[in-house]
């Protein structure tokens, strides 16, 4: 068979506009010679819906776009992602694919495994299938499944379901399966999406094919990558990464296809500017600004911003303070010339001065603290967002995750901002992204790399004065955030137990913080923020 897949980019509750992605799709690929089109999950109303699903107009309007492509359907068949109405007991509606032939009634399929985990909510929404069965498409019977269903006990967090609609499918006859998929990205996950999917070929002995969705929607990045395996687990068809794409796929073909070279730095590179990129546009801005510290995190971020936007769409200011070296000065104003884009300097000196000045009286024989370094980053916080406010930039925030994990942040200075682009990147991954930027020559410069991390509010100050050696920090974090690991079972790793305890009590003291964050792109396996929520006001200590 002739599948047309149509890797598409749909955006949340933009039924119309996605009416037309789908329909358009359908018509290129129906007119090259697809017998049947497939669209990723929901492609209707965009992944994940969430409580848009609950206003009332919002189903039926979907179900009427629907009814409309019904009507663009002619020879050949379209398999899309809606939303239906439970007609039954339980919860409200169904995750759904339709089956639409022209002078066919509509054929529908429900999902069966809801996920409700990690970034998952599905069981807040959706009631499961009831049963599944295969779809006549011709006299061809076709196994229908939709994202979850297909994920098998070996590569979910731990045995979650009952069932096995894949199985069940292929027991009732179904000759291939087609799967429709909004599965997010995370570093190292299209390779496991392929084993996987591969696995299940061979064990059924029935081809597969895979449609996902690309495109960032708020906190998650949809990566494409579909798929098309034939029954004996080989790869024939692999579609590109981060972008739209439509192709048609013979499920009958018999040579294999070569796997695509796996780099993980430009798969995150990629994500992060994809990520950027739609929550942009797709909440109506044609801008962005950022600070430039000349340290190495701003660099990196304003390298993905010109990758994803164009040096002519970002903005960078760099606001010096009494504490800052002439040599981050000097970086940052490289690095915006190496990017071509434009860099104001707003020094804060003065502003800083003023405003200590203020509380000259209340603070009389107190020494300087953390209270007049965060005053800086608050000064600073208050230029970008007013820069944001007068010529409508987003303002793009500049923490990483190693920093977001343990309070080393300014929560109303360098947290304001409406997008935090690498606050699921570790710091020492965000070096390794910076060597891959500058992989065929120099864009952020060498000393921005080389120089000891340092947010510059008091003199001589390093990041190391209070934080443990960033790989240090950054494998105890993965393994308390990540692995959800106890201290007594880190410290059994060979962890100085002082240094555990210490990250351990600052990562849950700092929730208050996270909670208050701009939301950041996704790229993990277990991100903070809609992957992990914790309560603020909690005492548990191991």
């Amino acid at each position: 068979m002739k599948i047309g897949f149509a890797q598409i980019n749909p955006i949340v509750g933009d039924l119309s506009g996605n009416f037309e992605k789908i329909a358009g799709a359908y018509e290129r690929l129906t007119a090259v010679g697809a017998e049947l089109v497939v669209t990723p999950e929901l492609a209707v109303t965009g992944y994940p819906p969430q409580d848009l699903l609950f206003k009332s107009r919002f189903v039926p309007q979907n179900l009427e776009i629907l009814e409309k492509l019904q009507t663009r359907v002619r020879g050949a068949g379209l398999l899309v992602g809606f939303v239906d109405r439970n007609q039954g007991r339980g919860k409200p509606f169904h995750n759904a694919a339709a089956l639409l032939q022209s002078g066919v009634p509509i054929a529908k399929a429900h999902k069966s495994l809801l996920p409700t985990y990690d970034v998952f909510d599905e069981d807040r929404y959706f009631e499961p299938a009831r049963s599944v069965a295969p779809l006549m498409f011709g006299n061809k019977k076709i196994g229908v499944t939709i994202c979850e269903d297909i994920w098998t006990e070996h590569y979910l967090p731990r045995p979650l379901y009952d069932i096995e609609p894949v199985r069940s499918l292929v027991e009732q006859g179904a000759e291939i399966i087609l799967n429709l998929s909004a599965s997010p990205f995370g570093l190292g996950k299209p390779a496991v999406r392929r084993e996987m999917v591969a696995t299940l070929a061979r064990t059924y002995r029935r081809s597969i094919c895979y449609c996902n969705a690309v495109g960032g929607n708020d906190q998650l990045v949809f990566d494409g990558n579909s798929i098309a395996v034939n029954s004996r687990g080989e790869l024939i068809a692999q579609l590109p990464a981060f972008r739209t794409a439509e192709e048609i796929v013979d499920t009958e073909a018999s040579q294999p296809v070569q796997l695509k070279e796996v780099d993980d730095m430009a798969d995150l590179f990629e994500a992060l500017s994809l990520g950027l990129r739609d929550y942009l546009t797709k909440c109506n801005f044609k801008s962005a600004v950022l600070g430039l510290s000349g340290g190495i995190d701003s660099a990196v971020i304003a390298a993905v911003a010109v990758n994803a936007l164009g040096a002519e769409n970002v903005l960078g200011a760099s606001m010096p303070s009494p504490y800052s070296s002439r040599g981050s000065i000097d970086d940052a104003l490289v690095l915006a010339k190496n990017l071509g884009i434009k860099c104001l300097q707003i020094p804060i000196a003065n502003a800083f001065a003023a405003f200590k000045a203020q509380f000259a009286e209340v603070f009389a024989g107190l020494p300087e603290d953390t209270t007049e370094e965060n005053m800086q980053s608050r000064l600073r916080g208050m230029i970008l967002m007013a820069l944001s406010n007068k010529f409508g930039h987003l303002l793009l925030t500049t923490g990483n995750k190693s920093e977001l994990a343990v309070g080393y942040c300014t929560i109303y200075g360098d947290m304001a901002g409406g997008l935090a682009v690498i606050s699921d990147v570790p710091k020492t991954m965000v070096y390794e992204l910076a060597r891959w930027i500058n992989r065929r020559g120099e864009i952020i410069p060498p000393s921005t790399i080389e120089k000891p991390p340092s947010a510059e509010l008091k003199p001589g100050q390093t990041d190391q004065d209070s934080l443990p050696p960033y790989d240090v920090l950054d494998e105890i974090l993965r393994l308390y955030v990540e692995e959800n690991m106890s201290a007594r079972d880190i410290i059994a790793h060979g962890f100085e137990e002082k240094t555990v305890r210490w990250v351990q009590r600052r990562v849950d003291l700092n929730e208050y913080k996270r909670e208050q964050a701009a939301p950041g792109i996704k790229v993990s396996s277990r991100a903070f923020g809609l992957g992990r929520r914790m309560p603020i006001a909690q005492q548990y200590v191991e």
